[in-house]
């Protein structure tokens, strides 16, 4: 396997530009699983890395290859590997960017990346590698709001529902997180209700929301409360600008519920340069970020609220990795239980089609995820 040929999508430095290059095929140990990639999908996070790595991931090794959510053909596999063998066509976490593994070999924008077995999930017959590529990141990111201890700290999603009569609040349901929260909060026996816009409210019911509200309605947490009803509120999912407020503002209201796991940060990293500019661009949005937190942190303290902010790749670490990718998702993707979503939308070919696919996403898309075939 060694003299396999392998390419990379790099960042060779911190805010310098992607370049396509080769890469070393690295050999799978222990519980490791080389895949062949087939499809990649794109996150905010993976072009944030490339403007804001120095404060978002300050032990990042370069040159690095970034990049979390994959779906490909499983081609060779460590001793300990029991769950996979070659041929397999999986979907897989690349954590290369995570703190406990900082390894390119492990950033998902290559031909050939290491996996951990626990970390992925075999793909039923019916589903491509381009659907199934959505997933990962995002499902990882809901998981970690959703069942994490110290977070919402729900029971685990199951294939036989248990019924518990509770409620979780996922504003910003439309979004790729927000739309897998949804399904593992049905999942696991929990009443949703969501908040999008209006244009994608039938999405989010399709998901199981039972309810969904404008979320630019100035009565919107009013409504959320009312439709809440006598259901105790089991914690709320705040993703997107200002949703953490609203959160914090809601499960006060309602009672019961003492935890907002905040996936947003207050100010979002769009449009910074790399190169000229950039300082400009970048200092009032660092000091909105720190003002946003600030001002969460006090009002939640002074309201017994926890507001403790989401990592997506935690669970690589914990029990919740295993219990979403070895545990439910094989047997609830076959069965059709979990749909991967948001859709995905094809935006190129190849590793050199990335960065323009990284462009199209920081201009805009909306209930759907952006992925590139390899």
């Amino acid at each position: 396997m060694h003299d396999t040929v392998n390419n990379a999508l790099w960042l060779p430095a911190k805010q310098a530009p992607f370049s396509v290059g080769p890469a070393p095929y690295t050999a799978p140990r222990g519980r490791e699983v080389v895949v062949r990639t087939r499809a990649v999908a794109l996150n905010p996070f993976d072009r944030h890395l490339q403007t804001i790595g120095a404060f978002a991931s300050p032990w990042l090794n370069y040159p690095m290859v970034v990049g979390h959510d994959l779906a490909g053909d499983v081609v060779e596999v460590g001793e300990d590997v029991t769950r996979f063998q070659p041929g397999d066509r999986v979907l897989g976490l690349a954590g290369g960017v995570d703190k406990g593994r900082n390894r390119a070999a492990e950033g998902a924008f290559q031909d050939y990346v290491v996996l951990l077995e626990h970390m992925m999930t075999p793909l039923p017959a019916a589903m491509s590698y381009d659907e199934a590529s959505v997933l990962p990141l995002a499902v990882s990111t809901a998981a970690c709001a959703l069942f994490q201890e110290g977070f919402l700290a729900l029971a685990p999603p199951e294939l036989e529902r248990q019924r518990r009569g509770e409620t979780v609040i996922v504003w910003g349901g439309s979004t790729s997180v927000g739309a897998n929260a949804i399904q593992l909060a049905v999942a696991a026996g929990y009443d949703v209700l969501t908040t999008c816009s209006p244009n994608n409210s039938q999405f989010v019911r399709a998901l199981g929301a039972r309810r969904a509200f404008d979320y630019r309605s100035p009565t919107v947490v009013a409504d959320l409360v009312n439709a809440l009803g006598q259901s105790r509120c089991a914690g709320a999912v705040a993703i997107g600008p200002g949703a953490a407020l609203a959160c914090l503002d809601l499960v006060v209201a309602a009672g019961g519920a003492s935890t907002v796991a905040v996936v947003t940060p207050p100010a979002t990293f769009d449009g910074i340069p790399i190169g000229r500019g950039r300082l400009r661009k970048l200092l009032p949005i660092l000091v909105n970020n720190a003002t946003g937190l600030l001002k969460l942190m006090w009002r939640a303290k002074r309201r017994g609220v926890a507001t403790p902010f989401v990592w997506g790749t935690a669970l690589i670490h914990n029990e919740v990795g295993p219990m979403i990718f070895q545990d439910y998702l094989p047997e609830a993707l076959a069965r059709g239980a979990f749909e991967p979503s948001p859709p995905c939308q094809v935006a190129g070919h190849g590793l050199e089609a990335i960065p323009a696919a990284m462009a199209m996403h920081e201009a805009g898309v909306s209930a759907a995820k952006l992925v590139v075939t390899l």
